[in-house]
């Protein structure tokens, strides 16, 4: 109802008749009207707290966004720091303390052992001893042929200078030594052999068809219908595999010396002779290597461009599998497979039973009799990359902390081989000074909370996901604290790699593994590896030799030494 100025009644907004409802209508109106505008603002409040809500979840993502972006910023630049250290860095993993600086350990250490520093002191202190006195030119080429050469006066300068009567020689004075190189000369042998026979029986006259012929006793040809040598061909493989001097190269060389030697030939004859003769001595080396008790193992790439039903570029695989410290002489062996599969692993290892130190490969794990040591260097490692630049004495830093765990364990490791421990002693040791170490380490460990995706969450996450197999080395005083000797091993491969870049069919790879055994395991036992190949080429292994004829071709025999040595 609306209310005129005269106080009369209008027609009721309701309807369009006349209102008789004196008043009532209005205040309902005004109630309802007031009873609107509250659900209004209700709808606009909770519009707002949406927007508010949206809002929110918005800074939020935002926020997330730009921690990720802050992190991956902070990734890549520790990346770009890892990276400018592998460049141009040192490749030491060692460091030095420096005086005034607090240590880690000045606290670590009261929960390991407090009586470390006085019983295990940085510097060990080795008894008095006489200097070596410096090498004689005697000393330096003792092993290198030697002869005189004296310096004469021309026949037209031996007249007195005052009288003109010609002067006589009445000595020599010594002058200096000098050392001069010969280049290498090849020479064709026309190899001829003489026919004997019975003077006797050429004039017996009850047999005079039966005469007796002798021919002299020629060795068979290193390869059947050529002209190669053992000198050759262990030339060939000691520039390749020792020196890193790919066939190319060597092809360049021996035309120098008037010899059109291909590469394809002296790759011909290198599988060749790997194949039908060093295959022998390499899988008596193999059997022998199974028979032992602690081995260490590692792998690396290698491209082999004609595997079938393979792309060139796929990377194919080379192992080494070597004997331990367990002081007999030491054997490395060599292994080209095209995968790094687990079962390659296995194949080769069967019938061993013993402990395996590895680098943190998982493909070594559970393998039949065989208890895995995983590698502390690794680990260290792993700490060590996650430093940054600069702060390697920051102490502060859990990457610098991770260090020094890992670096007392070596400086027990150094302590005990300088007192010259037995394996048992080595033992007894470990479980008395390097446990309680190892126990602080995976306390402290377990307390870290690296931010995901960063260096030092890898290190701690290697670490943790390695725990069982990095304390193994306890049980056997003849287990390594870590994987270096096999690491060093391989590292001619790696280096001769990077000069002949690949290996041309499956093959060849395989005969270049082989090759690379021979030669390493001349140069672990002393002896001249040019000279130990042309001695297993000259005396034809094969295989209807007996493990007694083959052990006298071991780079350990005295055979060997006597024949191959400088």
């Amino acid at each position: 109802m609306q209310i005129n100025r005269n106080g009369g009644a209008s027609p009721c907004i309701m309807s369009e008749i006349p209102c008789k409802c004196r008043g009532f209508c209005f205040f309902f109106i005004a109630f309802y009207g007031i009873d609107s505008k509250i659900l209004a603002y209700k709808d606009m409040i909770n519009q707002l707290n949406k927007t508010i809500s949206t809002q929110t979840e918005l800074i939020q993502s935002l926020q997330k966004t730009l921690e990720a972006d802050r992190l991956e910023k902070e990734n890549l630049h520790q990346q770009i720091e890892y990276l400018t250290k592998k460049l141009f860095g040192t490749s030491s993993e060692k460091r030095k303390n420096i005086n005034g600086q607090l240590n880690l350990f000045d606290e670590a250490e009261q929960e390991a052992d407090p009586t470390w520093e006085q019983e295990l002191p940085d510097d060990i202190t080795v008894p008095e001893h006489k200097r070596k006195a410096r090498r004689t030119h005697a000393d330096l080429f003792k092993n290198v042929p030697s002869c005189n050469e004296i310096i004469s006066l021309p026949e037209e300068e031996r007249n007195c200078p005052t009288c003109g009567t010609q002067m006589e020689c009445i000595g020599k004075e010594f002058v200096r030594h000098e050392f001069r190189f010969t280049p290498a000369k090849g020479k064709v042998v026309n190899i001829y052999r003489e026919t004997y026979k019975c003077p006797e029986c050429a004039i017996s006259e009850e047999h005079p068809d039966d005469q007796t012929f002798v021919k002299a006793p020629v060795q068979e040809p290193l390869i059947p219908e050529s002209y190669a040598s053992e000198s050759v061909v262990g030339w060939a493989m000691h520039q390749k595999y020792q020196n890193g001097l790919p066939l190319n190269r060597q092809e360049e060389d021996w035309k120098q010396l008037g010899v059109p030697l291909s590469r394809a030939t002296l790759a011909n004859w290198i599988i060749y002779c790997a194949e039908n003769y060093l295959r022998h001595v390499y899988d008596y080396f193999h059997r022998q290597l199974r028979r032992r008790k602690y081995l260490m193992a590692d792998e690396t790439r290698v491209q082999v461009l004609n595997e079938p039903e393979r792309n060139p570029k796929t990377d194919s695989w080379m192992w080494l599998f070597r004997s331990g410290e367990d002081g007999l002489p030491p054997i490395l062996l060599y292994h080209y497979t095209e995968t790094r599969a687990k079962f390659h692993a296995a194949s080769f290892l069967q019938g061993f039973s013993g402990y395996l130190e590895t680098d943190g490969y998982q493909g070594y794990n559970n393998l039949p009799d065989i208890k895995r040591c995983s590698c502390w260097a690794h680990v260290r490692r792993y700490f060590t990359d996650a430093i940054p630049k600069g702060k390697e004495y920051d102490y502060s830093l859990p990457a610098v902390q991770g260090v020094q765990f890992c670096s007392k364990l070596f400086d027990c490791e150094r302590y005990s081989k300088a007192k010259n421990h037995t394996a048992e002693q080595r033992k007894q040791f470990r479980l008395e000074k390097e446990k309680p170490i190892l126990e602080a380490f995976w306390n402290w460990l377990d307390q870290q909370r690296p931010t995901k995706g960063t260096r030092l969450a890898k290190a701690v996450n290697y670490a943790q996901n390695r725990k069982d197999t990095l304390m193994t080395y306890l049980e056997d005083g003849h287990c390594s604290l870590s994987n270096n000797l096999s690491e060093n091993a391989i590292r001619p491969f790696t280096v001769g790699r990077k000069n002949w870049l690949f290996s041309a069919s499956p093959k060849g790879a395989t005969a270049s593994a082989i090759v690379y055994t021979i030669v390493e395991m001349a140069k672990a036992n002393d002896l001249n590896t040019y000279k130990y190949l042309t001695y297993l080429l000259s005396q034809r292994p094969d295989a209807k030799m007996s493990d007694e004829q083959l052990e006298q071709l071991a780079p350990w025999s005295e055979t060997a030494k006597a024949n191959c040595q400088n």
